[in-house]
This record gives C-alpha cells, structure tokens and sequence, in this order.
C-alpha cells in the first residue's frame, strides 16, 4: 500500500486568502494542531512576503519537531536566501521554488521565453540544493501547461537537486481524468522521476480539487498539498479532511493511505474555523454538523439496523465525540484534566489552572455544562488578551429609549471609563470602546452569534471582523451573556488592529 504525504498549507496559501489572515500566536496554535495531527509537510508561509511573514515562519520552524517545515519561495535568490534562513533551524527544512511554466503565465506574467524559464529553473534549484537537501520545485499553473516543455523544466529541477516536484491545478481548471492522465505522462518521460516524489495541489474553482488530488495520486502522485477546510486563493484548496478519509475510507480502491491521526480532525477543523472567524457550513463533509446527522425516516432505520447502511466512517474516527453532561459545579481539577484527555486536550498546568477557573465559573451560571461547553472554553482560553482588557460594563436599552453604556478597561495598571451613545446595547458598547482605545479607522464588516449547546443559558459565541487598509481583523467572544461575549469579540479584534497598526 502506497504511503502518501500530506503537505498543509493552511498558513500559507490558506491564510492567503480574503478574511483569514492570523497573527503570529494563531498561527503557531494551528502548526502545533498540524503537528498532531501528523502531517508529514507544513508550508508555514511565504518569508519573503514580509517581516512578520518570515518572523511567522521561523518561529514555525523552531517549534515543530515531528514534522519537516517549508517556506515558498519564487525562483529569485533574494526569496530563497529569505526562505532558507526562516527555515534552516527546523529539524528537516524545505525550501519549496516555483516558476510558471503555462505558455499564458510565461507571456503574460513573467515576460519570459521557454528557454528563459529553463535556464531559470535549472539556476535556481541548484541554487536552493546548495542550502539543503530537501528541495521542493512547482510548475506553477502545470495543468495548462504544454506537456513537453513541462517535462524538460522538471527533468532539468532533477538534475539540479530537486528532490520533490509539484504539478499544481494552480487555477481549478483541469478534471480528474485529465491531472491523472498528465502525472503518468509526466512521469513516464522524465528521466529520474523514480528518484523524487511527485506533488498534487489542486484548487477548487470548480468544485474538484479533492476529485482531482485523488485522480493524481492514482496518477503516480505520492505527495497531495492540501489545507484544513479547504480554505484557500479564490474558492480554496483541496481540503485536507476530505481527501485524508477519502484514502482512508477507500484503501481497498486507491491502494494507499496516509499516518494522518483521523482522531484529530474535527479538532483541527474547529481550531483554523474558529480563528478566521467562520463556521463549517452544514452540510460540509466529514466536519459539517449534518454530516453524520439522519432526519429521512428511511434512513434512521436502516441506521438504527445497522450502521453500514448509510454510514461509511463513524464520528468517532474523526474526533467527534458524543456529547456526554459529566461534569457539574462539584467536579474536582482531576475529573476535569480526565475529561479533557478524553476529548484530546494536553493542557500545561497553567493552562489546566486558567480553564478549570472559568469551567468553575461557568458552573455556577449553567445548570449543566456538556462537552461543547469545556471545548468552547478550552478553546477561547487561548485567545491573545494582550492589549486592553474588560474590566466591567454596563449597558442601559428599551425599545423608547436611546441605548448607553459604559465600559471600564485595564491597559497595563492603568484603568479607563467612557460612556457612549448608540443604536442598540452593543453599538453603544463598541463606541465607548472606541472612546477609550481611539483605534484605526476601520469598518465593522461582520458580526455573528452562535449558540455553544443546546438550552436557553447556553453559552454565546460572537465571532466579529474588522476591516482597514485592506486587512481583515478576526474577534472572538464567549459567554452566557450575549452582550459581554459582543463586548470582548470586538474588543479581541480592535487589540489585534492596534497590534498591526504599531
């Protein structure tokens, strides 16, 4: 059975994307969540791009040990210096180069000739393979590319010290029967292809990026690039849950598998939704919430019978566990720490501490607190709370009256009180906030509430998303008060506006 590599590009062409962007500390929370999750790759960004950029990848680096680290790099030696020197302290680094190969990106883009490409390539990863051994090289935009001339520029990265070569769908445009059609060729005209890995990374503008990672690995492709939820350029990537227990549901068909931990998926999942401030949509697969969920009478049935008849992976092999009301306000630390292993939470003891604290607290608002409860909190515990922080607040509204509300804030030892007007109890918050902290202009884009669990003193969760020079600012919020988790949402993502804007 093939072994195949799972390389996450979550913090590099994921966070790419329009309204996910991460600060240093998120990124590093969702490389450890990679790393557990054992996948084999992390492309952790682009050094180059910018410091904060590189400072993201090189922390990356030092931290992850279980996995090999990578930075992108174009095929210049100022991004490949950049990218080696954030990279060099990782156990294994991996500087990946690439150059556009398609006759469209070679006019259009680079202002290059054929020829000039293929002196190029061939300069350049001799030039990567001087820093290290483990030298990733892409032919940007591959799938539209002429097949032959492909072939010498990957012949040509081979000879040169290319140890991986990656064939990307850069735009969504290829079909399965075709990407697959295009490995075997590619493969079986190159001289050497036996002695490097072949990469897939397929985008999804048409809705077939994980048909067409699977189509390539049938291909000959034993690396597939891929990012958690498929998040991405445009309409995203491959997403890594989807073509992990695809390998894994149909071993008997594909003829390989990966030493993904299935277990922590759903983990992974909520960790990288929660940060970008977005949920899984519904009806996602393998972590949406209908998923494993039956409402078809026929269905419940044949379920109740027998699993097999419309299940064909359960929850539990994803990390969704059942949701079980253990726990009450005369629990101890140690039954707390038990049931956080059993959901998957290796916690420090500081940590431990700070978690049981606000689990304690909330026991005495709820009636009962469920496992969605203790991941919310565990979850929200490792929010970034430099900056401002809540003191208190109060807030006075009706439907005759004009809202107010007046906030307390700590910033280092020294504590700040405005009042303010608005349109309702929240905007009249958010105003005093901004009295207080006088932040960069910036627009208030986005503002959800969703519910942690089930009942009418459940927990809120408010996910809000500021927006200046073009940059998206995520904030997050939990309580059993829909107005305090409002309040500290907006308050999360205006101490990440002023971070940036030092």
């Amino acid at each position: 059975m093939k072994q195949i590599k799972i390389f996450d590009t979550t913090l590099r062409d994921g966070e790419q994307s329009p309204g996910c962007s991460m600060n240093l500390a998120e990124k590093i929370k969702v490389a450890k969540r990679l790393e557990s999750l054992k996948v084999d790759v992390i492309e952790a960004g682009f050094a180059i791009s910018s410091k904060g950029d590189f400072e993201s990848v090189n922390t990356i680096a030092k931290e992850v040990k279980d996995c090999t680290v990578a930075s992108l790099a174009r095929a210049t030696v100022g991004d490949i210096d950049a990218a080696y020197e954030a990279v060099k302290c990782a156990v294994d680094p991996r500087i990946h180069l690439f150059i556009a190969t398609s006759p469209l990106h070679m006019e259009y883009k680079l202002k290059m000739t054929p020829e000039q490409v293929l002196e190029k390539t061939a300069a350049m990863v001799k030039y990567a393979a001087n820093y290290c051994s483990n030298v990733e090289f892409s032919c940007e935009d591959a799938t539209r590319s002429d097949y032959d001339f492909m072939c010498k520029v990957v012949d040509a990265a081979i000879k040169n010290g290319a140890t991986v070569i990656n064939l990307p769908d850069t735009v969504g445009y290829s079909s399965p029967a075709e990407i697959k059609a295009m490995f075997e060729y590619v493969i079986g005209h190159v001289e050497n292809s036996d002695k490097v890995e072949f990469s897939t990374h397929c985008h999804n503008d048409l809705g077939m990026a994980v048909a067409n990672a699977l189509a390539s690995v049938q291909g000959g492709a034993l690396q597939v690039e891929c990012t958690i939820n498929g998040i991405g350029e445009r309409a995203g990537n491959a997403s890594l849950e989807e073509v992990v227990m695809a390998l894994k549901t149909r071993r008997d068909y594909y003829g390989a598998d990966t030493r993904i931990d299935t277990t922590r998926i759903a983990r992974a999942s909520k960790t990288v939704y929660k940060i970008i401030g977005q949920s899984a949509p519904l009806n996602k697969p393998i972590v949406g919430k209908n998923a494993f969920a039956h409402e078809s009478g026929i269905h419940q049935h044949g379920v109740l019978a027998n699993k097999l008849t419309y299940e064909i992976l359960t929850p539990e092999s994803v990390g969704i566990t059942e949701n079980k009301m253990v726990l009450g306000k005369h629990s101890g630390k140690h039954a707390f720490e038990a049931r956080l292993k059993e959901l998957g939470y290796e916690l420090t003891p500081e940590e431990l501490l700070s978690a049981f604290e606000q689990f304690k607290a909330l026991c005495d608002k709820k009636k009962t607190v469920n496992d969605l409860d203790i991941e919310a909190l565990v979850s929200h515990d490792a929010i970034d709370t430099e900056g401002y922080s809540l003191v208190r607040f109060d807030v006075h509204a009706g439907n005759h009256t004009t809202a107010t509300s007046t906030i307390k804030l700590a910033h280092g030892d020294e504590v700040i009180e405005d009042v303010a007007l608005g349109d309702g109890p929240v905007d009249a918050a958010c105003n005093a906030i901004d009295k207080i902290v006088c932040p960069p202009e910036h627009t208030f884009d986005v503002y959800t509430i969703n519910s942690v669990s089930e009942g009418k003193d459940t927990m809120g969760e408010v996910m809000v998303k500021l927006k200046a020079n073009d940059k998206t600012y995520t904030g997050r919020g939990l309580s059993t008060d829909i107005l305090e988790a409002s309040i500290l949402a907006y308050l999360n993502a205006i101490n990440k506006l002023n971070a940036a804007n030092k």
